[in-house]
């Protein structure tokens, strides 16, 4: 379960670094921009989903399970926790791989300013705000998650996963485990002012607003809608 949490930190980041190349120097204008840098971020999810690994929000649903009795609290806690911790160790050690690879010296150096003005942008977040974006952000993650279960071809996956993850970046939504990318690799760049204490004020609300989302607002509402009644009769 780590080592798969680790992974999918990692591929999560691949996806945070084509979204920051991508964006960097685009004159498209705000909404066209936005538009294209959620494409590219897709790439995160796809990896994930159909590679196989293990992502905290995206594993906020496990509550669904939970809820119709089919495994205990202490497991469900325990497999976010463990993925949790593997997310932020792939994502960071991405973020320390890229900053040595030198590619974000790419365009005389525009990248690593992208970078360190999206970092910068995050942890300007209010608290509120932060969370609310969360919340907003894994409804679609997990949403897109959800899709995939209809899907019955790699193809269909990926076309459930594009659109809600194109979404959640061009609207400006907060993904705790991106941010575990996207922060690191800002604050790594010279002058940038972005450090620890901004990454922990910024996951933290940011990681409670996406299990509301994803566990609430997509995982119990399903639960309620479709598999309540199913777990009513069997305890009859």
């Amino acid at each position: 379960m780590l080592t798969l949490g680790v992974l999918a930190g990692a591929l999560v980041a691949f996806g945070g670094m084509f979204y920051t190349s991508t964006i960097t120097g685009s004159e498209l204008g705000f909404g066209p921009t936005r538009l294209l840098g959620g494409l590219a971020f897709s790439l995160g999810l796809i990896l994930v989903v159909v590679g196989g690994a293990e992502l905290f929000a995206g594993n906020n649903p496990i509550v669904m399970a939970w809820a119709a009795g089919r495994i205990s609290t202490s497991a469900v806690l325990r497999n976010w926790a463990i993925v949790y911790v593997g997310n932020l160790i792939g994502a960071v050690g991405a973020a320390v791989m890229v900053q040595l690879s030198g590619v974000l010296s790419l365009g005389d150096g525009s990248v690593a300013e992208t970078a360190k003005s999206i970092a910068a942008a995050k942890v300007a977040l209010g608290p509120i705000e932060a969370f609310m974006r969360g919340v907003l952000c894994n409804t679609l993650v997990c949403l897109a998650v959800w899709m995939c279960f209809a899907a019955h071809t790699v193809a269909g996956k990926v076309q459930a996963i594009v659109l809600p993850i194109t979404a959640f970046v061009a609207l400006g939504f907060e993904h705790s485990v991106a941010n575990m990318y996207l922060i690191p690799i800002g604050a790594m760049q010279s002058g940038s002012t972005v450090g620890l204490p901004g990454l922990v004020s910024n996951l933290i609300p940011v990681t409670l607003g996406n299990m509301v989302g994803g566990s609430a607002l997509v995982a119990l509402v399903y639960w309620l809608v479709y598999l309540k009644r199913d777990a009513q009769l069997r305890t009859k």
